[in-house]
């Protein structure tokens, strides 16, 4: 019976522990720290001082600059000329200095779930607090002349608008005569790409290395779950997916994965995401790092081999960026048009990726045919349970023989009385003769922890979550429900502390999980016992500040399990005491005797 009591209080500790680590990690304290930092940073001015003119940064442009102060976003915008980009997912526009991407917005993304509120602001130019952009450029080498850069300014050979059927062509020429034209195309939706051509026209060989970066002056202010990864990202070739949180590159010198002909790298954050895909015929040196001199900065970027261009001759270069939301089917569907290596990395599914993504896509499928993710949450769970129904059989069919026997175990208790060792002994005897597990009563809860976390990824990671609705007050499955019983869940005209916020879901979740419980029989130990009768409580209290998806799914999976519990008790011959022992916890108890 000890060893018995051990593995139970086990199990229940670690349940409780994870649930609680989850909890108080929920606003990362680090995360805090830097925004306090960014915002701090935000209020420094810039240097001119070149990207490229500290030691040791050999990945980044020669020419590189950093404007000197920070500007209302407008009057960055104005002062510059450019060239509008229009499609249904964005709007902006080309910084044609640099021919940067700096000017960028998501017309399908609010901040809120208001759809009045601004849309999303993804790229800005480097003038403004929130400086953001995406740039590719040259280095010259001796003798070739200027090569395009930061300061360059490009001229507009065709095209006035950016839209998917209208590409615009950019054009350089420098003094010894070579000429670079850029054709920037969009499709409908966040993926541009650059066809670059660079002609010959001198008399010599000129030779160039083109680069690339995505750069920016701040970090998320909002404070994310540590589960998910915020940062610089990329699959650099043959040495795989990279990842590299902020903190890390401030704190120790740069990440330089390697030399590689294949593979994307940039920055992304939970929702929305920068990258390139490098051109792919030429060696590049990537790096992801943070400079600290003048207004501090991160930067992914990278440098390619130098090419040779013959007099007289021509070549082309072919780079993709995506900027914009990390729309899974879209990403999947880059990554295969293409041929982009783990683009699909870029949502980060986690270590469990092989289990958390197709839950996911169990969960699209049921959404494009009922349209509310909220109901995709329930029938997912009613297949999952499907799944697990054989080893959920086993493990009630154990706690039906276990009901079976409580007579025998009323037998040892008078029997022994008093000697605690020998009703231990005989219990354990009891347990192994009639092949009873004495804990199956908390394999139910166990084993919801892996696909809880599963789906916790999908919620918290995935967009299509993001502003979800699903029916009556609950307008985001990826936010906590806003209720709390603590105001009458609106009636009486206060606030509540966050820790309060006990909603009407997370309230759901407890009873059904105070009801599932009371389906086990009642441990003898008055300890387990007290622990049964606390544990819905705990939980209500940490799940209820956990997204409404979550907490909507384990009431709901509580509620089918307390149904297949008792088919299969049923099927077994056990009574099903679920009302016997709800009358037992509130029944008033006898006073002992005298």
């Amino acid at each position: 019976m000890m060893q018995n009591n051990r593995n139970y209080f086990v199990a229940i500790a670690l349940s409780v522990v994870i649930l609680i680590a989850w909890q108080f990690l929920y606003i990362n304290p680090k995360m805090e720290r830097e925004r306090i930092a960014a915002e701090a940073l935000q209020s420094q001015t810039q240097s001119n001082q070149p990207a490229g003119s500290k030691a040791g940064t050999t990945t980044q442009p020669a020419e590189g600059s950093v404007p000197g102060s920070s500007e209302n976003r407008e009057q960055a915008i104005a002062k510059s000329a450019r060239v509008s980009i229009d499609t249904q997912a964005l709007s902006g526009s080309i910084n044609l200095t640099g021919a940067r991407l700096d000017d960028l917005k998501l017309k399908e993304y609010h901040e809120t779930v208001d759809d009045k509120s601004p849309i999303i602001t993804l790229f800005s130019p480097a003038d403004t607090q929130d400086g953001y952009f995406t740039e590719l450029g040259y280095i010259a080498g001796e003798a070739s002349g200027t090569a395009p850069g930061p300061t360059t300014v490009w001229t507009v050979k065709s095209g006035d608008k950016l839209t998917p059927s209208t590409p615009v062509t950019l054009s350089f020429t420098n003094e010894k005569g070579v000429v670079f034209d850029r054709t920037i195309s969009v499709d409908d939706h966040f993926m541009f790409k650059i066809d670059d051509k660079i002609t010959n026209g001198s008399e010599a060989p000129a030779s160039f290395s083109s680069y690339g970066r995505v750069t920016r002056f701040n970090k998320p202010t909002t404070p994310s779950v540590f589960v998910i990864h915020e940062g610089f990202i990329g699959v650099i070739g043959e040495h795989g997916l990279t990842e590299v949180a902020y903190g890390k590159v401030e704190d120790e010198a740069p990440t330089q994965p390697g030399k590689t002909t294949t593979g994307w790298l940039g920055i992304t954050d939970k929702y929305w995401a920068a990258t390139i895909v490098p051109p792919q015929a030429t060696p590049y040196d990537a790096k992801f790092a943070h400079f600290p001199d003048g207004r501090p900065r991160y930067q992914a970027d990278y440098k390619q081999d130098p090419i040779t261009v013959a007099a007289g001759q021509s070549t082309d270069l072919k780079t993709l960026v995506f900027a914009g939301a990390k729309q899974v089917p879209l990403i999947d569907g880059y990554e295969k048009a293409y041929s982009i290596p783990m683009f699909d990395r870029l949502i980060d599914w986690g270590w469990f990726w092989f289990f958390t993504k197709p839950m996911f896509q169990l969960m699209d499928f049921f959404f494009k045919y009922f349209g509310n993710f909220g109901a995709a949450i329930l029938l997912t769970t009613v297949v999952v349970k499907a799944l697990f129904f054989p080893l959920a059989s086993k493990q009630y069919a154990s706690m039906a023989n276990m009901k079976k026997v409580q007579p025998k175990m009323e037998e040892l208790k008078k029997k022994h009385g008093d000697d605690r060792m020998a009703l231990q002994q005989g219990m354990m005897q009891l347990y192994k003769d009639e092949k009873i597990n004495p804990i199956a009563g908390c394999w139910p809860i166990l084993l919801q922890i892996p696909v809880f976390f599963a789906l916790y990824k999908v919620i918290y990671v995935t967009i299509e979550m993001r502003h979800a609705p699903f029916f009556g007050w609950i307008q985001d499955l990826s936010a906590p429900d806003p209720t709390s019983i603590f105001n009458l869940f609106g009636l009486l005209p206060y606030d509540v502390p966050h820790m309060l916020l006990i909603g009407v879901w997370p309230l759901v979740m407890g009873i059904t999980m105070f009801l599932q419980m009371r389906m086990n029989p009642t441990p003898p130990d008055p300890t387990q016992a007290m622990l049964f009768t606390w544990m819905p409580v705990v939980f209500t209290f940490m799940l209820a500040s956990f997204p409404a998806g979550l907490v909507i799914y384990w009431a709901w999976n509580n509620t089918l399990s307390i149904t297949q519990q008792a088919f299969i008790m049923k099927r077994h011959g056990a009574k099903i005491e679920l009302f016997d022992n709800l009358k037992g916890v509130f029944s008033k108890k006898p006073k002992p005797a005298e």
